[in-house]
């Protein structure tokens, strides 16, 4: 069996996903490339709560400021921020207002890849410049733009983990250990099982 298959990433629908009713969409496009549901959660988080979640890794402010600063560059256009970390900390600003406003469904996805393939599903944080056959690119059309000059965060229905570190740190926050759940699909002997034995009878 592959070593990879049991890689986990924290997916989570954010409340635009949940008031656009695209809940069983998102969840289709992950079920459909092999991913598996192993934790499942419904609430409605706090300010504090996501603070603490965009606040685990301590590069991440500086990261997303710096992508703020970039789509304003490539667009031609200037910012209404100086440095990353203020494009960053309004960002953070604003996501604590997005996330907490109404229900968000957390995900616990295991598989192959888990952490690239959803990131590769979900496309590019700014929908506007998501490619087309991306969770983002297909149902979303926000850009960095519109929610700066609104003065907002950028809706874009999904939260993916980055990385397998961070993975594993925003599943330790948002599930606990056993809210995860280990079980086998009938599926994973086709995805997994070098040889395909026993399909025949």
């Amino acid at each position: 069996m592959s070593e990879f298959r049991n890689e986990r990433t924290l997916v989570v629908i954010k409340p635009d996903g949940i008031q656009r009713s695209l809940v069983g969409e998102i969840i289709k496009r992950f079920e459909r490339v092999g991913l598996k549901i192993v934790g499942a959660k419904f609430f409605v988080p706090s300010p504090d709560f996501i603070d603490k979640h965009y606040n685990l890794n301590p590069e991440w402010k500086k990261n997303v400021g710096e992508k703020a600063l970039e789509a304003y560059r490539k667009q031609g256009k200037e910012a209404p921020f100086n440095t990353p970390e203020e494009a960053g900390e309004r960002v953070i600003e604003g996501l604590k207002a997005y996330m907490s406003s109404g229900p968000v469904m957390a995900l616990a996805l295991e598989g192959a890849h888990a952490v690239a393939l959803v990131r590769k599903l979900v496309g590019g944080t700014e929908p506007l410049s998501s490619d087309v056959g991306t969770i983002r690119g297909d149902f979303v059309l926000d850009s960095y733009q519109m929610a700066d000059t609104d003065g907002r965060a950028v809706r874009n229905l999904i939260h993916a983990s980055g990385s397998i570190e961070e993975a594993i740190d925003e599943l330790a926050l948002w599930f606990k250990d056993e809210e995860i759940v280990d079980y086998t699909l009938v599926q994973e002997r086709i995805l997994y099982d070098v040889n395909l034995d026993g399909l025949v009878e």
